[in-house]
């Protein structure tokens, strides 16, 4: 091999996709393939949960969707040990979704310039609840919790949700 005339790799006469019509470069392969799987694997992808978020959001009924006013809906990671000891939940117990603010039935005339309620989803407890295999099991786990927290909204307590899925 005659070493005065080898090229650094990463030049143009060196990219397989630049020599051969059609074929794709490894970058360009590589970022469909992390594309692909941010949206098909929201257990090891925080947009891709989101984005089954955004899908039960979106999928609620248009009456429910115009009455959600002034919240805003967070995912985070998890709630932390010292949320869940504000709330009362001990060690052995799981939070999946949260609802803090003054809900509707609570609103007062003098309700304005507040800062806004919010909607926190835990995506690795969800996550956790159903399994890392089922896109649907979480896509589904995502929907109740996004419900249920809803209802809060809408002042639902815990105890009258529990009595309504009692009678379903």
């Amino acid at each position: 091999m005659d070493l005065h005339r080898h090229r650094a790799a990463g030049r143009p006469e060196h990219d397989r996709a630049a020599r051969v019509p059609g074929a794709v470069s490894r970058s360009a392969r590589l970022a469909r393939y992390r594309v692909a799987r941010e949206r098909i694997s929201p257990r090891s992808s925080l947009r891709a949960f989101e984005a089954l978020v955004s899908e039960a959001l979106d999928d609620l009924p248009a009456f429910v969707q115009e009455r959600l006013e002034n919240v805003a809906v967070i995912v985070e990671d998890e709630p932390g040990q010292d949320r869940l000891e504000k709330l009362g939940y001990g060690a052995d117990q799981t939070l999946l979704g949260l609802y803090e603010g003054i809900n509707r039935v609570d609103r007062s005339s003098g309700y304005h310039l507040v800062t806004p309620d919010r909607i926190t989803l835990f995506w690795r407890p969800i996550i956790e609840e159903v399994g890392y295999g089922n896109r649907e099991a979480i896509r589904e786990e995502i929907r109740r919790t996004v419900i249920h927290e809803v209802a809060h909204h809408f002042g639902i307590d815990d105890a009258e949700l529990e009595r309504l899925e009692q009678r379903e």
